[in-house]
């Protein structure tokens, strides 16, 4: 078994899915194989994702073709956060107006819910979530329904989603249409919120979890929401760049290169004299910009400038002029492990 290594606190990874596991239809590099080694020693998987337009079976399916190991109880989707959300507030058994795919309309069922397509049939909630094939005419009933006084919710508020031929938009731009037709705004179920995290702890019975994800605004900081250490990894939407300039509660407890890093001693940062260390790295904030020193793993650069940029910037965010010099300079634009 492995000692001192990044995993080894914890009982559960609350995994995001897009961006961490796989892009697209293709895994991300390292990760079907750093799983199975982490479901091997004991450790709890849970695919926790925003994207509501898939069924946990078929996300199960498609991580099984990845060589990821998975069943459809590991898989917690905004889809069932947000039926839970909806049968906590209505009848059992009433009428849902579904703006989405399948995913949505099986976890409304699991709920006792009766989703349906139209505003005709007198909904008395509608739930959005994204979905390949989602039309005019679906958006056009949920604006009917909720402009009819019908519960407004929201699978997630992703303005985007990371896909092998790059972000394309999200359930966050697509709301904006009943959101602003209607002047209505969803209660949102997904991450950052806490709706989705409180679903993925009630499945899990998880006692010391890890939050893992490409996204500050929606992994990073639902785990700052939930009070539970976080991830990040650098295989999806965030950039190194997008670190640095973190607000606090986009601040990732750790930072890897993919989920290989689970599986290594993560390095101490530490702070020496005026600056911050990792590895063959310094950093130190000054004249009101950062400066970075040394050499080694780029992915350490980055650790260390992170310690002194949050050092400085307290509870606000840093210039990205003030940062960016320094992080050309010395690292290259997606820091990863060398070799």
């Amino acid at each position: 078994m492995d000692t001192n290594t990044l995993i080894d606190p914890y009982d559960t990874l609350l995994l995001d899915l897009d961006g961490v596991v796989y892009l697209g239809r293709n895994a991300v590099p390292a990760a079907p194989e750093s799983l199975r080694r982490a479901a091997e020693r004991g450790v709890r998987l849970a695919y926790v994702t925003n994207n509501a337009s898939r069924t946990p079976a078929a996300i199960a399916q498609h991580l099984r073709a990845l060589g990821a190991p998975a069943v459809s109880e590991d898989v917690v989707t905004s889809a069932q956060a947000a039926a839970r959300v909806v049968a906590e507030r209505v009848e059992p058994g009433a009428a849902v107006l579904v703006v989405g795919g399948m995913g949505l309309r099986s976890a409304l069922r699991a709920h006792g819910l009766r989703p349906v397509s139209t505003a005709l049939d007198a909904p008395v909630a509608v739930v959005q979530g994204i979905a390949p094939d989602l039309s005019y005419g679906l958006l056009a009933e949920g604006t009917l329904a909720v402009r009819g006084g019908a519960l407004f919710v929201a699978a997630n508020a992703d303005s985007t989603m990371p896909t092998g031929r790059g972000e394309l938009p999200g359930n966050g731009a697509m709301i904006r249409v009943i959101a602003t037709a209607t002047g209505v705004e969803p209660i949102v179920a997904g991450k950052p919120e806490p709706p989705l995290h409180r679903e993925s702890m009630l499945r899990t019975g998880s006692q010391r979890p890890l939050v893992v994800g490409d996204r500050l605004d929606t992994d990073i900081e639902g785990a700052t929401n939930a009070g539970v250490d976080s991830l990040l990894v650098l295989t999806g939407v965030a950039s190194p760049l997008d670190v640095l300039t973190a607000a606090p509660r986009h601040r990732p407890t750790y930072i890897a290169a993919d989920l290989s890093d689970l599986h290594r001693p993560y390095p101490e940062v530490r702070r020496i004299g005026d600056g911050w260390t990792c590895e063959g790295w310094t950093a130190r904030w000054e004249e009101g910009a950062l400066t970075l020193e040394g050499g080694g793993e780029p992915l350490d650069g980055l650790r260390a400038a992170s310690a002194a940029t949050w050092e400085a910037a307290g509870e606000g965010q840093a210039d990205e002029d003030a940062v960016k010099a320094a992080l050309d300079s010395a690292l290259p634009p997606r820091t990863s492990r060398s070799g």
